[in-house]
């Protein structure tokens, strides 16, 4: 029963961890919602999420990645009652945002920082967090609190090549990123450790923050194309969905130091000019995808 990692939700950052276990020799299973729409990475085994019964059942190591919604945490309303249950069950993890600190005015937040969402999208997922922390007091715990995603077919280069791309300025809104390749070797990096029980919280953003048109600029220099011409924040914020403006509302540098440290890691991409150039290598057939 040693290494059976049970994924819930195969998007992009479970894909990606789902991809990485395989290569290191876990038994990984997975969840949809349709497993006949899933392009699961080959070797994963995967269960329609309402049938996940049995999977809860073998698994050692369990990730949940899917965000909370009105209800919820939909993980724990579907099967909180066997996750307690699990007999092997003695890791969880959970993707959470960076987000449940709100705005700090740019100041610096670390792991031991308090939440103070201002959004509903992160009092959602504070709420969420307490409610893994309540379900298995006797497994441990880890609480990702992620950055911006970014990775191979998400990522400015994406936005250049499609003409959607942007270079917003709003002075000093510098914020903390991850490329996917991290994500997965952070929650791998902490699962193997088999920590004990209890919450622990982790911060999974790169070591430079940054604004996103400083982003945007070196994409377009990378890929040899002139960048969008820069428009003001002010300029643009009227037109912009509720949920756009509220990205833009709030500012804080968040620190990943400790989590490094107690995972014994450094990032493969510490900042966004090593995460663009990996994506452009890994195009181009010239680096590993791990």
């Amino acid at each position: 029963m040693d290494r059976n990692l049970l994924i819930f939700g195969l998007g992009y950052s479970g894909s990606a961890t789902a991809r990485l276990a395989l290569r290191r020799g876990w038994r990984v299973l997975a969840t949809s919602r349709d497993p006949a729409r899933v392009e699961a990475p080959p070797g994963v085994d995967v269960l329609p999420f309402d049938r996940a019964a049995p999977a809860i059942a073998l698994a050692t190591h369990a990730l949940a990645t899917a965000a909370p919604g009105e209800g919820g945490d939909p993980v724990l309303a579907a099967h909180a009652a066997a996750l307690r249950a699990a007999p092997h069950l003695r890791w969880i993890g959970y993707l959470s945002t960076t987000g449940v600190y709100g705005d700090r005015g740019g100041a610096e937040v670390d792991e031991a920082t308090e939440p103070s969402p201002g959004q509903e999208r992160s009092r959602r997922r504070v709420e969420a967090e307490a409610a893994w922390a309540a379900l298995r007091p006797d497994v441990a715990l880890d609480l990702f609190r992620t950055g911006g995603i970014y990775g191979p077919g998400r990522s400015s280069l994406d936005e250049l090549r499609a003409g959607t791309a942007r270079r917003i300025l709003k002075p000093g809104h510098a914020f903390g990123r991850i490329h996917v390749r991290d994500i997965a070797r952070a929650v791998l990096a902490a699962a193997a450790q088999d920590p004990p029980a209890g919450r622990r919280v982790l911060h999974l953003v790169d070591d430079e923050p940054a604004e996103p048109a400083d982003v945007v600029g070196e994409a377009a220099a990378l890929l040899g194309v002139a960048p969008p011409l820069p428009v003001p924040y002010d300029q643009v914020a009227p037109r912009m969905s509720e949920m756009a403006r509220s990205f833009w509302a709030e500012s804080r540098r968040v620190s990943s130091a400790r989590t490094k440290a107690l995972l014994g890691l450094a990032w493969a991409f510490p900042t966004y000019r090593e995460g663009l150039r990996g994506i452009l290598a890994e195009e181009r057939g010239e680096a590993s995808p791990e």
